[in-house]
């Protein structure tokens, strides 16, 4: 039997289940459609990782990746057809957008007598099948870690043969698309493919994960794992992850675990809330101000807060921002900005290659308060006190921010108590943060009392 396998967020073929069950069913052809409309929203910066990851995985199978261009609802049935093959194998999807598209693409294959076969998904535990003993979606995470960590998930999916790979023509400008997408992009990549994140992984396993409890905070430090933009497009699966780490015991790999699982649970947050992608999950009734030219001075890094403009002149130069920062970020735009959160997630997905759907915004609802959080209304992250606790060193910011490198140590956080803090062009803050607070928390009140 010819089987179609269409490869989506599983740029892999190390525990890849839709990949196996496919060799299993018979001869492969494997493709992977380039969406017009997703490409548009993507932006450079991801598109180039993308195309990278293609080169990578078709690499991976001898050249034998099919790559078209279009409406996957017109493109698969046609490609099915030339070949002969009777079932579609994918990986669950569970974002709103395409679980949308493979509605649309079971029924064309299902009108041409094509099956659709679902094996795995995206995450260690796919969503939905955690619940509360009353069966009931998770409010906390803190209870649906314990939840996800006893339900458990099976050992990493192996190919019990090598596939029996087909070929067939890609289409004429894809390859060129892709490469013209690598050529072009603003940011510098990261070393592509599967091999390359596995080997990042044993690096960090060997190098990073004992500390990774203490360092992970650390703007300033290599403390984090960066393997976030290879799960995004699943080159790396976190059953693998998890399946290496049995047996690591210690604050680092817990942590490490638990930064896996907060993935999961805003998949699964996502799933059960669809609406929650572009509305608040809880809505507070606040108060929001419309973006003026201090939004644009966020988004260039120009608010006059050090570790704010670190961060997004980082974003910017690379693609990538530190977690801890993000947070601050986060905070200055909703709380000190006073802008309603959408405007920075959207922000963040045109420019991070690891902009995962679900963690972004959900990511972005915890720092405002509407999302996964019971008390949020007084969590207001001091910028300067965030960053002189975080890079106390103060070489995250100076490495960033070049205009105040002249600044020794921890004084890089407060330039204004410097004689000459702004002479090399660092601007002066926008706003004072004490009074913004205050703001924001009057906000608040407001809409508890109501």
């Amino acid at each position: 039997m010819t089987t179609l396998m269409w490869f989506r967020r599983d740029l892999r073929t190390f525990d890849q289940p839709a990949l196996a069950a496919a060799s299993a069913a018979g001869e492969v052809l494997a493709c992977f459609v380039l969406d017009p409309r997703i490409l548009a929203s993507a932006g450079p910066n991801r598109t180039a990782w993308l195309s990278a990851n293609l080169q990578a995985l078709a690499a991976d199978l001898d050249g034998r990746l099919c790559l078209r261009i279009g409406d996957p609802a017109l493109v698969l049935p046609q490609l099915a057809a030339e070949v002969g093959a009777t079932v579609v194998h994918v990986s669950t999807e569970t974002e709103p957008g395409g679980g949308v598209r493979d509605q649309a693409v079971r029924a064309a294959l299902a009108a041409g007598g094509i099956a659709w076969q679902e094996t795995g998904s995206p995450y260690a535990v796919t969503p939905g099948r955690v619940t509360t003993k009353g069966g009931r979606d998770f409010k906390v995470f803190s209870a649906f870690q314990r939840a996800w960590w006893e339900y458990g998930w099976p050992a990493p999916a192996r190919l019990r043969r090598p596939p029996v790979l087909l070929a067939a023509d890609s289409d004429p400008q894809a390859w060129r698309l892709v490469a013209d997408a690598i050529t072009s992009s603003p940011v510098p990549l990261p070393p592509a493919g599967e091999r390359a994140a596995l080997a990042r992984w044993a690096q960090f396993s060997a190098d990073g994960l004992a500390d990774y409890h203490t360092s992970r905070d650390r703007p300033d430090l290599a403390g984090t794992s960066q393997l976030s933009s290879y799960l995004k497009l699943g080159v790396l699966h976190p059953r693998t992850l998890l399946a290496d780490l049995t047996g690591r015991s210690g604050a680092g790999p817990e942590r490490f675990i638990a930064e896996l699982a907060w993935r999961e649970f805003y998949a699964e947050v996502l799933w059960r809330h669809p609406e929650s992608l572009t509305a608040d999950l809880k809505p507070l009734s606040l108060t929001y101000d419309q973006p003026d030219a201090g939004f644009e001075a966020w988004r260039q890094g120009r608010t006059g807060y050090p570790i704010v403009d670190a961060g997004q002149r980082q974003l910017l130069a690379t693609g990538w921002m530190h977690n801890r920062v993000r947070m601050i970020s986060a905070s200055f735009l909703t709380k000190d900005l006073h802008l309603w959160w959408p405007h920075g997630a959207a922000h963040f997905a045109e420019h991070l290659l690891d902009a995962d759907l679900a963690s972004n915004v959900h990511g972005w609802q915890w720092v405002a308060g509407t999302g996964t959080d019971a008390a949020p209304y007084f969590r207001v992250f001091n910028p300067t006190a965030q960053g002189e606790r975080f890079d106390p060193s103060g070489d995250y910011v100076r490495a960033w921010v070049p205009e105040l490198a002249h600044l020794g140590g921890a004084a890089v956080h407060r330039p204004g108590n410097a004689s000459d803090g702004y002479e090399h062009g660092y601007p002066k803050p926008i706003l004072d943060h004490a009074t913004e607070r205050a703001e924001a928390l009057a906000r608040y009140r407001l809409t508890r009392a109501h």
